[in-house]
């Protein structure tokens, strides 16, 4: 049995690097979503913050001990979220920040990377070609590279969300969390597991970019040719073998999603929660209706984890016709 690279006790310490600008998020249940669903559902709303995603927890504590190292630059790959965030973050202590991302993301998150003062280099590729150019960067220049899940700080900076979840009443019986590289699973995942080991952790990933999905299932590292979701921000081909070790100790399930069912969530978000979300925000709404009797007569709670979304693409998404599940 592997032992984990998490530390309940580093959480708690986190959140006294972390800006309470993203701290204590809003939870609340969502009674408006209950009747399609056949559950309860309570929210942890993660885009009401400046960078529009849960990411700024995990740079926060980067940043916070990189200035403190006297380092004065840093570098990361992103699918845009995570630039944003270490954007905001290196740019309140003074540091140097480049981003790394696919010139194919969506303009939003590229435009507000450079809007918060990060160099921006795009590649002609995916987001693990991203990660091999910010890697060479990082070498060249000799300069900190942050890698997203593979740091610990960026888990554990996600993990204090799990810490606002467990503190509730009354507590879940599941917890709904997307999965891309793993930091937000793994770290929300570790202290539900400490804490509330009786609440079921179920990870939700596109059918699309199943990479971490699979290698969850088979206990061992898989990675895919490609990916093809909308669902930008968990597109990863290539899992962390560090990181799926951590997610092999906290999760009690993974499970794959159809690009319809996303979309269906996305638009439930919209209609019945007044939300504006980005495809891997509705990833946990997309597993209940893909199974509803699951969850039929439970309390679920959902991260809707960013709202960083082109304007373009969400109205072809959501203004469609409407998408009926099974």
């Amino acid at each position: 049995m592997h032992e984990t690279r998490l530390d309940t006790a580093r959480i708690r310490a986190a959140r006294r690097m972390i800006d309470p600008i993203f701290l204590d998020t809003p939870l609340y249940r969502c009674e408006a979503l209950e009747p399609a669903l056949g559950c309860a559902v309570s929210i942890k709303l993660e885009t009401a913050n400046p960078v529009r995603s849960f990411k700024a927890r995990g740079t926060e504590l980067v940043a916070s001990l990189l200035a403190g190292e006297g380092s004065r630059a840093v570098v990361c790959a992103s699918a845009g979220n995570l630039g944003q965030a270490l954007a905001w973050s290196g740019r309140r202590r003074g540091l140097d920040v480049t981003v790394v991302a696919s010139r194919f993301a969506p303009a939003a998150k590229l435009d507000r990377i450079r809007a918060l003062g990060a160099t921006l280099e795009l590649v002609d590729g995916d987001f693990d070609m991203a990660r091999e150019r910010a890697a060479a960067i990082a070498r060249h220049d000799g300069i900190r590279l942050v890698e997203d899940s593979l740091d610990i700080e960026t888990c554990e900076g996600a993990a204090t969300i799990g810490l606002e979840l467990v503190e509730t009443t009354p507590s879940f019986d599941a917890v709904l969390i997307a999965l891309g590289g793993g930091a937000l699973a793994t770290g929300v995942g570790h202290v539900v597991k400490a804490c509330a080991p009786d609440v079921e952790v179920i990870c939700v990933q596109p059918l699309g970019a199943p990479a971490m999905t699979h290698s969850w299932r088979r206990r061992r590292v898989v990675t895919t040719d490609s990916t093809d979701t909308i669902a930008d921000g968990v597109a990863a081909r290539c899992p962390i073998p560090a990181v799926l070790d951590d997610l092999l100790l906290v999760a009690d399930d993974a499970v794959l999603v159809q690009e319809a069912s996303i979309i269906a969530g996305m638009r439930m978000l919209l209609d019945h929660a007044g939300l504006v979300v980005e495809p891997s925000a509705a990833l946990g709404l997309a597993a209940i209706l893909e199974d509803r009797d699951r969850f039929a007569g439970r309390h679920v709670a959902t991260i809707v984890c960013g709202s960083n979304v082109d304007l373009d693409a969400y109205h072809r998404w959501v203004g469609a016709a409407p998408v009926h599940t099974s």
